[in-house]
């Protein structure tokens, strides 16, 4: 039998000052036998759910007239700023890091904006989620590499400079990859709690002017795990043999 339990959800503001490291994960809001879906999750399937419906209000009516909607002119904005940034840091004049940028500056940058709804606990707060935004740029790296540069390209960029340090090049894929996440995840459960911890003794004044730090922080945060995500995942390119001119 299915299970729904909402209460715990409702509650987060009280819920919040004295949350840990698990205890959100541990809020299981749908749950049939010993399956269940928890408050991270949920949260992160409402983000998901707003930046498509937002996706799908905008663009569905898209025009190349001279007048445009307000909506596709932010959009548009919003796509040739991070299309510049990701070709400038690729070095590449292609669009194949587009896409997962995007996804991955959005869902965090829409986290953040979400943090001014009281009982609204972003995602990415929770160790589960930057680890699995990790995880995803973890497996971009190989398939931009193997499609860039192929097998042979890929394989070799783990005995530059010398053979010798391939045990080294291995762990530091890894854990370049790993810190990314360890860190955006530190950001935000930071300033969640810090913001928890105040409201207790400065109601509504020090809540909000900390979570409207947390949102410029939180941007920034947004802006720095996309171009770190285009910066591994460019990391090996297509080797350009040069031409030779004969007279």
């Amino acid at each position: 039998m299915i299970s729904v339990d909402f209460s715990q959800w409702l509650d987060l503001p009280q819920k919040g000052r004295v949350i840990g490291l698990n205890s959100f994960d541990g809020i299981h809001i749908f749950q049939y036998g010993d399956w269940y879906i928890n408050a991270t999750i949920f949260n992160s399937w409402l983000v998901m759910l707003l930046i498509t419906l937002i996706a799908w209000l905008t663009t569905r009516k898209l025009s190349t007239a001279k007048h445009v909607s307000k909506w596709q002119t932010a959009l548009e904005a919003l796509v040739l700023w991070l299309q510049r940034e990701s070709n400038e840091t690729s070095g590449s004049r292609t669009n194949q890091y587009l896409g997962m940028a995007m996804g991955l500056f959005c869902f965090i940058l829409v986290c953040n904006l979400l943090t001014f709804i009281p009982w609204f606990r972003p995602p990415t707060a929770s160790l589960s989620t930057t680890m699995a935004l990790a995880a995803v740029v973890f497996l971009a790296i190989p398939y931009f590499a193997v499609k860039n540069a192929g097998i042979k390209g890929y394989l070799r960029k783990f005995i530059e400079p010398v053979p010798l340090m391939l045990p080294m090049n291995i762990f530091s894929e890894f854990f370049s990859v790993f810190a990314m996440g360890l860190r955006l995840f530190g950001n935000m459960l930071s300033g969640v709690m810090f913001a928890s911890i105040l409201s207790a003794f400065v109601p509504f004044i020090a809540p909000l002017t900390m979570q409207t730090l947390g949102l410029l922080t939180g941007s920034i945060q947004a802006y720095i795990f996309a171009l770190l995500a285009v910066v591994y995942s460019s990391s090996v390119k297509e080797e350009v043999v040069p031409e030779i001119i004969t007279t």
